[in-house]
């Protein structure tokens, strides 16, 4: 069970925010076709929440069958990040995430995301900010990565964030183990994560990085003792890797890799919903890097990958879908995905 103020959830491991990723429909599909409870929107601009126009709406309107979702902000002014904050409570998000981990370059440029773990005390005056804004109404959490590098001047500052945070009354803090600097370079330091927990005692800490399997998820949480942990990329393209997750967290059995029938059917919910969102041809566009990373639990993933990529039109999308996630055909058996395909030499942003 996790605990974020007030809100509880039967599932320890949570959906993240992924830029680009955790519309709509990955994150009803998450829940559909894995169980999954808590999941978080993409990260978004306060800025873009205040301003009138298409993305405001469509980042405000959030259906009732999607329930339970963090709204996950990024910014760097106080006030800016505290009306933004507001405005998705009064959407009807469940709680609050303030981004201050994001390693993308354009973000650190903007001075936002995790540039503000170089600046504790504009950071604390965000956080300060979005407390007195709505705390009273939902949980706020703060994202954060371990540091912004490895020298001693940003540990310093990770730490006066972090206590900073923690005396202003934030409800759960969320550590990747990687730097800024390194972005996605290296392994995720899970110690560094562990050291975290111990800091701030019974504040719930999820952890974050390097997380493909529910194994590795068991794994964080018995040698870090964290509360909970965020799936980024590793939810991607497989939502069954939450029932995995809460067969494992609750002490049963691993399930049985999703069949290829299983799997056609979250494709195919996947594309409807992409088409109710962005339209049938768009939700192609869309669906393209969804379905190169579905195609990594079919046991002839190299060939599907190839066909999805190779696809320019609906009905080329439809032909290799049907092609490849035919149940009545002999396939070998299917197999657990544990090494992620390389998302960010494509250029793919998952903060």
């Amino acid at each position: 069970m996790l605990c974020i103020g007030d809100r509880t959830f039967g599932l320890r491991a949570v959906q993240a925010a992924l830029s680009g990723y955790s519309d709509r429909p990955m994150r009803l599909i998450a829940r559909r076709h894995g169980g999954a409870e808590l999941a978080m929107n993409e990260v978004v601009l306060d800025k873009i929440v205040l301003q009138k126009g298409k993305l405001r709406k469509e980042i405000l309107s959030l259906g009732a069958d999607d329930h339970p979702t963090g709204g996950q902000l990024m910014g760097s002014r106080p006030d800016q990040f505290a009306a933004a904050a507001n405005d998705l409570v009064e959407a009807g998000y469940d709680l609050i995430d303030i981004n201050f981990g994001c390693p993308v370059r354009k973000v650190l440029g903007r001075c936002r995301g995790g540039y503000l773990l170089t600046e504790p005390e504009n950071a604390l005056a965000i956080v300060r900010a979005v407390i007195g804004a709505v705390a009273a109404r939902r949980p706020v959490m703060l994202k954060m990565r371990r540091g912004y590098d490895d020298t001693a001047a940003s540990g310093r500052s990770f730490l006066a964030i972090l206590d900073g945070a923690v005396a202003l009354g934030i409800s759960a803090v969320t550590v990747h183990g990687r730097t800024v600097a390194q972005r996605y370079v290296g392994p995720a330091n899970w110690a560094a994560i562990a050291r975290v927990k111990r800091r701030v005692g019974t504040l719930p800490v999820l952890g974050s990085g390097d997380l493909f399997s529910a194994g590795a998820v068991r794994r964080m949480i018995e040698e870090t003792g964290v509360d909970g942990v965020t799936l980024a990329r590793g939810a991607i393209g497989n939502p069954f890797i939450f029932r995995d997750c809460r067969a494992v967290l609750d002490g049963r059995s691993l399930p049985p890799p999703p069949t290829i029938a299983e799997q056609r059917r979250a494709i195919e919910d996947h594309f409807a919903l992409a088409s109710e969102v962005y339209g049938p041809e768009k939700a192609g566009i869309v669906m393209r890097k969804f379905w190169i990373r579905y195609s990594d639990l079919h046991p002839c993933a190299s060939e599907v990958r190839r066909d999805f990529i190779e696809a320019r039109t609906h009905e080329e999308r439809m032909e290799a879908l049907r092609r490849w996630y035919d149940p009545e055909r002999e396939w070998p058996p299917v197999v657990r995905r544990e090494i992620p395909t390389d998302l960010i030499a494509a250029g793919a942003s998952l903060e």
